[in-house]
């Protein structure tokens, strides 16, 4: 005589593997939308570092000039875009004398657009004798 054991059949329906892999791609998409986040921002940080060095450099020259130099006159005065690797950045800085020639005010400002936004940076500091 032969026995026949039912056995119970444990397993995921075809439903719960639907519903799993429904699951699943939301997941992956939330990720890969923070990747391009994640990506958009370094490209920004990236470029404001770069911008930061720039009016760094240039506000450091100007301060290290004599009070009465040309450079140091009244008024707004563009130095030209510099091009680096990650793009073109416009420099422009701002020179205001007291009335008695003891110190000079300078605004430094480096701008540059990315993906048609633009953006700046400014530095500002006070030259004395």
């Amino acid at each position: 005589m032969i026995k026949v054991s039912h056995f119970k059949q444990n397993g995921f329906t075809l439903i719960e593997v639907l519903i799993g892999l429904i699951i699943l791609a939301i997941g992956i998409l939330a990720v890969a939308g923070m990747q391009i986040t994640s990506i958009i921002g370094t490209s920004f940080s990236n470029n404001l570092s770069q911008a930061s060095v720039v009016a760094q450099d240039r506000i450091e020259f100007l301060k290290g000039l004599p009070l009465n130099d040309a450079q140091l006159n009244d008024g707004t005065y563009n130095d030209g875009p510099i091009i680096l690797p990650n793009g073109t950045f416009n420099r422009t800085y701002t020179s205001t004398r007291d009335v008695n020639f003891n110190f000079a005010t300078i605004v430094y400002t480096v701008t540059w657009l990315e993906k048609g936004v633009s953006h700046s940076v400014s530095f500002r500091t006070i030259k004395g004798r």
